[in-house]
C-alpha cells in the first residue's frame, strides 16, 4: 500500500481530520501531508492538524490538540456525557494549577484550575460529537465539579444532570461519594442523592 493510500485510510477512520503525529505513528513520512495540501486534498487548520475539505472542523478536538494539558470539564463534560441537552456556546477546560498559556485568553474557553491530585481525578477519554478522542472528566467527577464552590452553573442544568445520573444504570454512587469527599462537596452531593434515590 503506498503512502497516499495508507493516509487515505487513516483519514477515513478519523472523519477526515488527521494530525502529523498520527501520520508519524503510522510510519508515514510527513511530506505526504505537504503533498496532499499542495494538491488541495487537505488543508491545515492549525499547527500539525489537517482536514479534508469535505470534513467538519471539530472545534473541541482542535482545542484539545492546541492545549494538551486541558481537560473538558463542568458543563462541557455534562454535554459530552449527554447529561444536558444544552450545547455549550463556550467550552470549559480544566488545567493544572500554575499552567499558563496566554493564547488561551483568545479562545472560546472558560478556564478552571486544579491542584495535581484533583487534576487527574476521574480523567477518561470520550468521543467528541464528530467522533474524535477527547480528554474529559468522568460523570461522577463532573457532577462534583458543577456543585463545587460558587460555581456559575445554572441550577436547572445541575438538577437535570443529577436526575439523569440517578436514573442511569451505569451510576457508581460509591465512586461519586469518594470523589465528593476528595473535592470537599460531599454534603451537597449527598443532599441531591438523598432526594433522587
Amino acid at each position: 500500500m503506498d503512502n497516499q493510500t495508507q493516509l487515505g485510510s487513516l483519514l477515513s477512520n478519523a472523519q477526515g481530520m488527521i494530525t502529523a503525529q498520527q501520520v508519524t505513528q503510522a510510519g508515514l513520512h510527513r511530506s505526504t501531508l505537504a503533498k496532499l495540501v499542495q494538491e488541495g486534498q487537505l488543508y491545515q487548520v492549525s499547527r500539525g492538524v489537517y482536514l479534508k475539505p469535505s470534513a467538519w472542523e471539530d472545534e473541541m478536538f482542535l482545542l484539545q490538540h492546541r492545549y494538551g494539558k486541558g481537560i473538558f470539564s463542568h458543563e462541557t463534560a455534562l454535554f459530552l456525557h449527554e447529561l444536558t441537552d444544552r450545547t455549550p456556546h463556550v467550552f470549559t477546560m480544566t488545567f493544572p494549577k500554575g499552567y499558563n498559556a496566554p493564547s488561551l485568553k483568545d479562545e472560546n474557553v472558560i478556564i478552571r484550575r486544579a491542584v495535581q491530585d484533583n487534576y487527574v481525578l476521574g480523567l477518561i477519554e470520550v468521543s467528541s460529537p464528530a467522533g474524535n478522542p477527547l480528554r474529559a472528566y468522568d460523570i461522577e467527577r463532573t457532577l462534583c465539579d458543577i456543585v463545587r464552590g460558587n460555581n456559575t452553573c445554572d441550577i436547572q442544568i445541575v438538577n437535570q444532570a443529577m436526575k439523569r445520573y440517578a436514573a442511569s444504570r451505569g451510576k457508581d454512587i460509591n465512586k461519586l461519594v469518594a470523589y465528593a469527599e476528595q473535592l470537599r462537596v460531599k454534603p451537597k452531593i449527598l443532599n441531591y442523592m438523598e432526594v433522587l434515590l
